[in-house]
Order: structure tokens, then C-alpha cells, then sequence
């Protein structure tokens, strides 16, 4: 058989106590703000423009076929395949290629373009290293059942291990290494399941400790037809086979040993003698030799049936470690991203003569869609705007954001209310194709009292006068749903001590214990006090209406009180 292309472990890790076995090199590919790790499992690995290939980079100064990786030997190259931009090696231009090392930074076309940096360091743990320098020193020299037991004890000791590490590419560098040490195969890999259910290349491992990229000359009839069953697949004699003729990579490649073992967890009990089904498998693991191997006894069967167990279990828990650890990354950008929208949701109130603003928002999670702004206009006007963008979350934010830089621009200049929404309902019918819309009032008072206002979609403005309280019922389409839709604005007057208060849907469909909505009557009760506290009234109103139910919008109230007309 062919011998296996391979990289050897000192090719790529530190020399030292400190150095992680790394599972297979990998590219660090950075685009944009996005960032994401892209195991380079073969040779050629190539990169370019086209959608064929295994990175692609979707850039004009990108080529079609760029360059491409290339394993040889126990060493790993770049080459440029005559790109028109070239590539570039810690900003030095490969003429033709070039020969990598850990940490290098590779660009393509352009150095503001998408780059990638290769393998960079791993970091080990001491369990781990601790326990790869004992396997070394481990001779097997009891025959039969005794040294299978003894071998048993080994693996257990690795499995108890390996298993405060949650780290992934040693937890399969390790498995493979164990067992190629307690079968003496010549070469051992490990497959991952992938969500569609197709099986990735994931580690793999000579005898001399060399790590593999090439799976070509494996016997992958063998390899899907345990992942198929679920069972394993042990043959120590190919040669015994009666079905050996149909097995033509097995013949090929004149493979003696031939094992597959899926890893899966152990059945679920929901009561005893009950079990749910079959273990959910994560992967494969594959061994093959050249050579009739004497190792695989029946004792060391159930010892491999414990390993894929042991090691279903131990991938489990190192995706979960990196599940957390990804779910950390993300809040803290979600922590960025709430610290950020609090600052444009930070807005400085102009002090006019003839009205006073309170606004507030109180979002149910850490960032919300919700947002008001304040504006003085001229020497007697002053612009409002309350906004809710459907959804909550990111992206609900991120809109949210964008709106409120449109409309901000856009109120103390010369156009109309209706020209205002048009020009955003205009915007997110084209960019966000319907996928999101906001419910919006944007007013503009001026020094008599005259107030015209926009309502589009949004909770009925509620005016509290000396005369009571009443309902401003006007309305039109929210913004983002209809390209088409036209809008109109209203007027009002408002006599010195009145108030326009405004509030978004999270306000009056608060929800208590029994699931009954605040509603628009409570919303006018705590609005209608006599004095100029109807602001804080509101907000009571909800809390007391809520009790200890979170709430599941978030609340937004803005009020503007009328003074009276000055000079």
C-alpha cells in the first residue's frame, strides 16, 4: 500500500512540554469584521474566487483560481497560481511558492482584502500534556486477557483525563494516538458527523505519530457502512473475508486490519429496562493496518466498544466547552452592542421656553428596537420622533439605529412629515425587502402651540387637557411593509398646560400574571392626573399592573408639555 502523505507532529507543534497536539492545521479567515476557522483537510487545498473552491473569497482582486496549499512531505507550501494581484506571505509577494510556518499572515490580491493566518498556536492543558508524556513510557508486555485489562486501565486513566480538558483537537489527537498504540495499526482517524450528516475529516494519525490529510486510500465502503448500522466494524484478516472482492479500496490498497467504530452515546434510560433508542453517533473512528493484526482480541473489542463510548462522551463535552465559550464571545459583543445603543438612546433634551420634554425606555432584553429623539428647530420649533422597529434583538437595534440617523437629519430641515416617512418607508422596502418594518410618530410643535404630527401604525397619541383626555385616532401604514403606501400628517393645538404623550405598544400590551393586557383605558387613567406627573404615572401603572411578570417589549414614553407661547 501507498505510504500515507503525512505531517509530522514537529512540523507544526512547539517542541517542549508545552506543545498541543494539533488535530489538523487550520486557517484563521478574516473578512470584514467576520471571523471563522477553516480546517485545511487536504492537498491541494485551494482558494480563489469560484464557488469550486475550499476557500473561497468573493473579491473582485481575487482570481478565479488564486493559489492554492499543498502538502509535501512532512511540510506544507503556498502557491500562487498566477493571480493577477498576487499573494502575499507577512506581506511578501510569492513569486511561485512558498513554505509555510505557523502564525503567518496570507493575503490575497490585497492587503484590505480578505486574509488568513495560518495555524497559529495552540494552548494545551497539563492533564493532557501530563498524560501524553505517561503514554509514551507505557511498554505492554502481558499476553492475552491480563494485557488486555492492563490496556483497559490505560485507556480509562486517558478518558478520565481527557475529560476536564474540553478541548477538542487534543480530546481526538489523544483518542487516536491511544488506540493506535493498544491495536498497533499503522493509521488512525477520526470523522465528525456534520449537521447535513455527512462525515468530516477531523484528525488523523500515523503510528509514528505523523499527522494524515490524506483519506483517499481508506476504505470508506467501510467507513459508511458502520455509520450506516451503527455498529462497529472489526476484520484483523481481510484476507478471511467473503465478501473481501467487493471491498475494492481494501483490495487496492491491500489492507490487512480494518476497523470502523462509530462513536456514540450510551442508550437514555427513561425507566429501568426501558431505553429511548439507539445512541445519538458523532462520528468515526477508523483504524487500518497493512499488516494481520494480533492485537484485536475478542477482550479488545469490548475495550474498543469502550472507547468510542468514552470518547462520544468526551467530543460531547468539548463541544459544549466551545458552545460556552462561544456563547461568552457573543455576549460580550451583545454587551458592546447594548453599551453603543445606549448611547444614541442618550439624548440631551433642548431646554425651550415654551415646552418641556421627559422621554425613557425600559428594554426587556439587553438591547432593544425601541427609540426617541428630541430636537430644537429654529428659535420656536422643536421635532420629536418615537420609533418602534418590529422584533427585538440585534437587528431590531441595528434598525432601529439607522431610522433614528435618517429621521434625525432630516426633521430640522425643510421637509414635509409625510416626505420624511416616505423617504424611510422608501429605504426599507428596497434594502430590508419586507423583512422588518416600524411603527413611528414624529411630530413638530411650534411656539403657539400648533402641533402637526405623523402617525404611522404606531399606539394613538393621547392628549391630557385641562378637558379631559383624548385620543388622537389619525393614522397610516407603518414604515417597511408597503413601497407603494402614501402617507399624510395631522394637526392639532394644544393651550398652555396641555401634554402629547406618547408611548410604544410595550407599554399598553404589558402583560400580567394571567396574561390580561395594560391596554389603552389604563394607559388614559394613569395619564389623566391633574398635576404634570402623568410621565412617572405611567410608568407606576405598568409596574403595579406587571407585578413580578417580566415584561416582553420593550416600554418607550415620551411627553411633551405645552407652556404656553413666549415673546
Amino acid at each position: 500500500m501507498p505510504a500515507s502523505s503525512g505531517i509530522s507532529a514537529g512540523s507544526f507543534v512547539a517542541v517542549g512540554a508545552a506543545a498541543a497536539p494539533a488535530a489538523l492545521p487550520v486557517l484563521i479567515v478574516v473578512q470584514g469584521q467576520e471571523e471563522r476557522t477553516l480546517p485545511i483537510s487536504r492537498s491541494p487545498f485551494t482558494i480563489g474566487r469560484k464557488t469550486d473552491r475550499d476557500l473561497v473569497i468573493a473579491d473582485p482582486r481575487v482570481s478565479r483560481e488564486h493559489a492554492q496549499i499543498l502538502l509535501e512531505g512532512n511540510c506544507m507550501f503556498i502557491q500562487d497560481l498566477g493571480s493577477k494581484h498576487g499573494t502575499f506571505v507577512n506581506g511578501q509577494r510569492v513569486s511561485e511558492r512558498r513554505q509555510l510556518s505557523r502564525n503567518d499572515r496570507l493575503d490575497f490580491g490585497a492587503e484590505d482584502a480578505a486574509y488568513a493566518i495560518f495555524d497559529p498556536e495552540r494552548h494545551s492543558t497539563s492533564g493532557v500534556r501530563e498524560f501524553l508524556s505517561q503514554m509514551s513510557g507505557v511498554q505492554i508486555a502481558t499476553p492475552g486477557a491480563a494485557g488486555d485489562l492492563e490496556k483497559m486501565k490505560i485507556f480509562l486513566e486517558a478518558a478520565r483525563k481527557l475529560n476536564t480538558t474540553g478541548v477538542l483537537d487534543e480530546v481526538l489527537v489523544t483518542l487516536i494516538e491511544a488506540t493506535l498504540r493498544l491495536t498497533r495499526a499503522e493509521r488512525g482517524y477520526v470523522f465528525l458527523v456534520q449537521p447535513d450528516g455527512t462525515l468530516r475529516l477531523a484528525a488523523g494519525r500515523n503510528s509514528r505519530g505523523e499527522m494524515l490529510l490524506d483519506d483517499k486510500t481508506i476504505s470508506h465502503s467501510t467507513l459508511d457502512d458502520a455509520l450506516k448500522s451503527s455498529s462497529e466494524f472489526l476484520v484483523t484478516d481481510t484476507s478471511k473475508m467473503s465478501d473481501f472482492s467487493a471491498r475494492n479500496s481494501i483490495m487496492a490498497y491491500d489492507l490487512r486490519t480494518v476497523i470502523a467504530i462509530p462513536l456514540k452515546r450510551p442508550q437514555v434510560q427513561r425507566h429501568a429496562g426501558a431505553a429511548t433508542g439507539a445512541g445519538e453517533i458523532s462520528g468515526v473512528l477508523y483504524l487500518d493496518s497493512r499488516f494481520a493484526s494480533r492485537e484485536v482480541s475478542v477482550v479488545s473489542h469490548d475495550i474498543l466498544r469502550a472507547i468510542a463510548t468514552e470518547a462520544a462522551a468526551l467530543v460531547e463535552n468539548a463541544h459544549l466547552v466551545q458552545a460556552e465559550s462561544e456563547a461568552r464571545a457573543y455576549q460580550q459583543e451583545l454587551a458592546i452592542a447594548a453599551d453603543i445603543q445606549q448611547r444614541l438612546m442618550t439624548v440631551s433634551i433642548p431646554d425651550v421656553p415654551f415646552a418641556s420634554v421627559k422621554g425613557r425606555n425600559l428594554p426587556c432584553k439587553e438591547i432593544g428596537g425601541d427609540f426617541f429623539d428630541v430636537m430644537q428647530i429654529g428659535d420656536s420649533g422643536l421635532g420629536i420622533v418615537l420609533c418602534d422597529v418590529s422584533g427585538k434583538g440585534v437587528s431590531a437595534a441595528l434598525l432601529g439605529s439607522i431610522l433614528q440617523g435618517m429621521v434625525y437629519s432630516q426633521l430640522g430641515t425643510s421637509l414635509t412629515l409625510d416626505q420624511i416617512v416616505d423617504s424611510a418607508n422608501r429605504f426599507l422596502c428596497q434594502k430590508i425587502l419586507g423583512e422588518k418594518y416600524a411603527t413611528i410618530v414624529i411630530g413638530r410643535l411650534r411656539n403657539d402651540g400648533e402641533l402637526e404630527f405623523i402617525n404611522c401604525g404606531h399606539v394613538q397619541p393621547v392628549v391630557i387637557s385641562a378637558g379631559g383626555v383624548r385620543r388622537e385616532t389619525e393614522s397610516n401604514l407603518p414604515v417597511g411593509l408597503l413601497p407603494f403606501a402614501t402617507y399624510a400628517s395631522s394637526r392639532c393645538r394644544l393651550s398652555p398646560g396641555d401634554r402629547f404623550l406618547l408611548v410604544t405598544d410595550g407599554v399598553t400590551e404589558a402583560e400580567n400574571c394571567e396574561g390580561e393586557m395594560f391596554g389603552n383605558e389604563r394607559l388614559e387613567q394613569a395619564a389623566s392626573g391633574a398635576d404634570s406627573s402623568s410621565f412617572e404615572n405611567v410608568f407606576e401603572a405598568v409596574h403595579s399592573f406587571c407585578g413580578s411578570t417580566p415584561l416582553n417589549d420593550d416600554c418607550t414614553v415620551l411627553e411633551v408639555a405645552y407652556r404656553g407661547a413666549v415673546g
